[in-house]
């Protein structure tokens, strides 16, 4: 737990570093490639070598600390914002999310052959929100340790890609700042390489990337919903009779999320108020990437095999033509 918090510390501490905000590596995944060397480190010189299972200190960080950063993310939004955008943007973003995961759980279950849990880990850390919507849907798909670092790591790879090829994009493509804003918004997997890529093109671009991005992060709650009840009702099955279903149990976190997002679309919190639980929001999402991070080994993504990566790379793909696609349509 201490060391955790010591990578928290220093990812957060990186991620300010010019360089690394060029390159768009946030906190959250400087703190999965921390935590991720470390624990390779530690356990190529025999430390903790024989735990085969995460601390209670890491499990705790990894789960509950993640639920509560996700829940504080709410405040960070309302549906003012979300209003002020038009609705081009709001119908980008549900075709995108709706699209790339129908494409991304069929391909990745029927001509991949990968199991269903990770299929959809994988697709729906590319459709909303990265890491965060992985770890947010982890408790109704129940996939297990191994399958959530999987999936997060092709988020990172992936959504690091992209602050390569879009200001290429923009270049080539001549479209104005704003609307190439909400191309990012709509497209790139997390809030920290959205703001990366949005900043590397303008302040106006920045602007509606944010908006746009946090549209989708608005999309977590009925995604993880529809989700549970349409692919995992027998993950809700009764233990004394295996044939009885019962009801799809939402995550508490998820209904605490939208009332977050109520409560700042309804009262005016303080500046400061704002600043508190922005950077408890983030350090507690810090915290439980690192944990995963750490609680990584490398064999895991080797045992994965390429089937990840290629689903991950088709989603990559389908998110930049859809996107730019729609975008084009929609605002010409």
């Amino acid at each position: 737990m201490p060391f955790l918090f010591l990578i928290t510390l220093l990812a957060i501490t990186l991620a300010k570093h010019p360089f690394l905000i060029e390159l768009g590596l946030g906190s959250l995944p400087l703190a999965i490639l921390l935590g991720m060397i470390s624990g390779a480190l530690f356990r190529s010189i025999g430390f903790n070598q024989s735990a085969s299972q995460p601390s209670r200190g890491s499990l705790f960080c990894q789960q509950k600390l993640l639920r509560l950063g996700i829940i504080l993310l709410g405040f960070g939004l309302t549906f003012q914002q979300v209003a002020a955008l038009g609705w081009q943007a709001f119908v980008i973003d549900v075709v995108i999310i709706s699209l790339v995961l129908l494409v991304g759980i069929t391909a990745g279950i029927r001509f991949l052959g990968m199991s269903r849990e990770l299929a959809v880990l994988t697709s729906v850390g590319s459709a909303v929100c990265g890491a965060a919507a992985i770890m947010a849907t982890e408790p109704v798909v129940k996939g297990g340790h191994r399958q959530v670092s999987v999936a997060v790591a092709t988020v990172v790879l992936f959504g690091s890609l992209s602050l390569l090829i879009y200001p290429v994009l923009f270049n080539i493509l001549h479209i104005a700042p704003e609307q190439f804003g909400i191309f990012i918004g709509s497209t790139v997997h997390e809030v920290a390489q959205a703001v990366a890529a949005g900043q590397t093109i303008s302040p106006e671009a920045l602007q509606t990337a944010i908006m746009t991005k946090l549209i989708r992060v608005l999309c977590l709650a009925p995604v993880v919903v529809t989700l549970g009840m349409l692919l995992f009702r027998d993950k809700q099955t009764s233990p004394d009779n295996n044939t009885k279903k019962l009801p799809i149990t939402i995550p508490y976190f998820i209904i605490f999320f939208v009332l977050a997002v109520m409560a700042n679309s309804l009262v005016s919190l303080p500046e400061t108020a704002h600043d508190v639980i922005h950077f408890t929001s983030q350090f507690s999402l810090t915290i439980a990437m690192a944990a995963m991070g750490y609680n990584t080994h490398w064999s895991t993504l080797r045992e994965a095999g390429l089937k990840p990566l290629l689903l991950a790379a088709l989603l990559f793909v389908l998110l930049i033509s859809a996107g730019l696609g729609l975008n084009l349509v929609l605002y010409t």
